[in-house]
């Protein structure tokens, strides 16, 4: 099998030390991921370092940052004066950082959240659609698409019939609010609520947040793999 440095390697070689498929570092080259291989005069593709060192940043940023946006950073460190190039992957780190201080804070409100206690209320401190959405700062139609979804479920007036929350859906609200800051989408909530309503509610609040914290780990991981891959192949560049 060709060596890395020997500027040999086939389609196959490139597929399987990068961990993808064959059909994918052809996607990858298409897409300007990989520059244009060279051609033998039957031609077949042949790959060198520089195509694998790219490969391998791409596999390891997709984990950090997705598709897109990995194939963006591994477009740019090939066509982008290098200031331009460097500012997409600090973007990059910023977003992840950008998400942890939501998650914080969700943390943080959960366990407030958890302290309130909801018993021996009066009927007086139920709200209002109008009265919750400006109390957690959303709109009123978030409200009512959590109503739909079967996240938070509020009362009905008898008289009016109009949508009153008690101090129980309130709290339901808020730690639904803080899940959705903290990245959680519409369908996993509506398997953790019906949880979260027993009674080890800050327990298991306590674990979503935490799944959600060692998922931004293995991103932010990622990243920094994929930024010594990019270290790499720049000193790659800088070797021709």
């Amino acid at each position: 099998m060709p060596g890395l440095k020997s500027g040999a390697l086939r389609t196959v070689d490139v597929a399987r030390r990068a961990g993808c498929s064959v059909q994918q570092v052809r996607n990858l080259e298409r897409d300007g991921v990989l520059p244009p291989a060279d051609r033998t005069p039957a031609g077949y593709r042949v790959y060198g370092e520089v195509h694998l060192r790219s490969a391998l940043a791409y596999r390891s940023l997709a984990a950090g940052t997705g598709p897109v946006g990995a194939k963006e950073l591994v477009r740019a460190f090939h066509r982008l004066p290098l200031p331009q190039a460097l500012a997409l992957l600090d973007a990059a780190h910023a977003r992840l950082d950008a998400e942890r201080a939501e998650l914080r804070r969700a943390e943080e409100a959960a366990a407030a959240i958890a302290r309130e206690p909801v018993a021996d209320v009066r009927p007086s401190d139920a709200m209002g659609v109008s009265e919750l959405a400006a109390a957690l700062g959303v709109r009123p139609s978030t409200l009512r698409h959590w109503h739909a979804e079967g996240l938070v479920v509020p009362d009905r007036d008898p008289v009016r019939g109009a949508r009153r929350y008690t101090p129980a859906q309130v709290r339901d609200a808020r730690i639904v609010h803080q899940l959705r800051l903290a990245g959680y989408r519409i369908a996993p909530l509506q398997t953790l609520l019906p949880e979260l309503r027993q009674t080890h509610r800050s327990a298991e609040v306590g674990a979503a947040l935490a799944a959600r914290g060692a998922a931004l780990a293995l991103r932010s991981r990622a990243l920094l793999e994929g930024a010594a891959a990019l270290s790499a192949l720049l000193a790659l560049r800088a070797a021709d």
